[in-house]
């Protein structure tokens, strides 16, 4: 498979506008401690073509072999109260679903509550948002023309395997960061996504079993997201934070 290193001339061309400050590296240990390190301001971005420690939510590890994912870190301080920041992996997933489905031409991408990217085959993409000074470092990592026999699980799927062509992953990119912009412009002046967001996302309908922090578990049917980003079963419960298992 050809595989390509991204463009960093490029993302400096299609962000002049200077909102989004790209900074590419062959590798890294992790995108988001590069951030982190970093002192950084609303708008910066650090993406490379390899990462050797890159990790998801809980801690748990994120592989991709050099040069077919797309890895980035970005660092945003949203406007909205504090307590209203639980909506943003949502918002974010809403944000790459909706572009991996235009630079598709297709609606084969959906969210899968909180923070995860779907298709049919598998996970898509994941999503990792964490609270840092004044406000959020979002890492987002993306199988794009990561073949089978390099998918780090079973239940993992990628754009090229979903779609049965290669990939610019420059492009995909560029494409993310504009609706990313326009996402958080409209999220800052107080508009209600999560319409939105419930119209791509997979996990409403769905029977599902709920793996909370402590280790309980709940099985019901996800009915609803609510305003706070919380989703709420059929029995009556109300998530914030827990793994979900669409079950079949």
């Amino acid at each position: 498979m050809k595989r390509s290193t991204l463009d960093g001339e490029k993302l400096t061309s299609a962000f002049a506008d200077g909102y989004w400050r790209v900074k590419t590296f062959s590798e890294v240990d992790s995108t988001q401690d590069v951030i982190r390190l970093s002192q950084p301001r609303h708008g910066d971005v650090v993406t490379a073509d390899f990462q050797s420690k890159g990790r998801g939510r809980l801690d748990r590890s994120f592989e991709s072999v050099p040069d077919a994912g797309l890895l980035f870190s970005l660092f945003v301080e949203p406007k909205v109260e504090r307590e209203k920041w639980g909506v943003l992996p949502l918002l974010v997933g809403m944000s790459v679903a909706q572009t991996l489905n235009d630079q598709a031409g297709s609606a084969t991408f959906q969210t899968k509550w909180p923070n995860d990217v779907l298709a049919a085959g598998g996970k898509i993409a994941g999503i990792l948002c964490e609270s840092f000074n004044s406000g959020v470092i979002v890492g987002i990592g993306i199988n794009v023309n990561t073949s089978r026999e390099n998918l780090p699980v079973s239940t993992a799927s990628s754009m090229y395997l979903e779609l049965g062509v290669e990939l610019e992953r420059t492009e995909i990119l560029i494409g993310i960061l504009r609706n990313l912009k326009n996402t958080f412009a409209s999220w800052n002046e107080g508009q209600d996504l999560i319409s939105a967001y419930k119209s791509s996302n997979a996990t409403l309908g769905q029977n599902v079993r709920v793996m909370l922090p402590d280790g309980e578990e709940l099985y019901s049917q996800a009915v609803n997201v609510g305003s706070d980003g919380a989703l709420e079963l059929a029995n009556g419960e109300r998530v914030t934070v827990g793994d979900v298992v669409h079950l079949r």
